[in-house]
């Protein structure tokens, strides 16, 4: 069974466009946006997994602390450091919406921060309200995202964290490299990023600029991110 949920999250996960968002101001603050469309088509070609949940209609918005207040319960039963690590995830904003009929598959969470340090991982947001509401255990990802900015010098830096746990998902993942590398898979893990100066210089030479110097554009293949996560790791510095 662990076997069989581990290759259905990678095959989730490898059928999707995610695309992260920030909107930096002068003073440091700003927003984040993370989207998560799933990708049907590339589902259907990769294999759908056997008996999937039939899938009803679904849109629905709400705050993670509105979770954590209707499972109260559940809150404190959690461990101090894990309590922490909600928490930290009080104030994002969630959306999911799920459409059989119209083939629509797509989540987005949102959060706005007075400085970047504060972000927390949106990517394990969905994760942590489904561990909150089942009072399961909190899965604990293999990579850390962190964000810093002093006034001129942005980062994104990704780190693993736990080698053994990505060892193990990475052979999982090898028994369908082969299809999950199939160029006509609709598949891709983008960074758009707003300053509120110019560009001055970005470490990764891939990144688009824009016309007035003040955003950037960088796309992954997801699946290459998924081998290296690391790869996205990016710095900016402003004039």
């Amino acid at each position: 069974m662990k076997y069989i949920s581990i290759l259905i999250l990678l095959i989730l996960f490898t059928s999707c466009h995610l695309t992260e968002t920030i909107t930096l101001n002068e003073d440091g603050s700003g927003h984040i946006e993370l989207s998560h469309i799933r990708d049907e088509n590339s589902i259907d070609q990769l294999g759908r997994p056997e008996n999937p949940k039939p899938e009803k209609f679904r849109d629905t918005m709400f705050v993670f602390q509105d979770y954590i207040n209707m499972y109260h319960k559940n809150f404190v039963k959690f461990s101090k450091s894990d309590q922490e690590i909600l928490l930290k995830h009080a104030n994002v904003k969630l959306r999911i919406k799920v459409d059989p009929v119209h083939r629509e598959h797509f989540y987005f969470t949102t959060f706005d921060f007075k400085k970047v340090e504060e972000i927390p991982d949106l990517i394990e947001t969905f994760s942590l309200s489904n561990s909150l509401k089942e009072n399961n255990k909190l899965i604990n990802q293999f990579f850390k995202i962190k964000y810093v900015f002093d006034g001129s010098t942005f980062k994104r830096e990704v780190t693993i964290v736990d080698q053994e746990k990505f060892d193990r998902l990475k052979k999982q993942y090898e028994y369908r490299e082969r299809a999950l590398h199939n160029p006509k898979l609709a598949q891709s893990y983008t960074l758009q990023y707003n300053f509120p100066r110019k560009i001055k210089w970005f470490s990764n030479s891939n990144a688009i600029i824009s016309s007035d110097k003040k955003s950037l554009t960088l796309e992954f293949r997801l699946v290459d991110c998924f081998e290296n996560p690391d790869m996205t790791s990016l710095e900016v510095v402003l004039e």
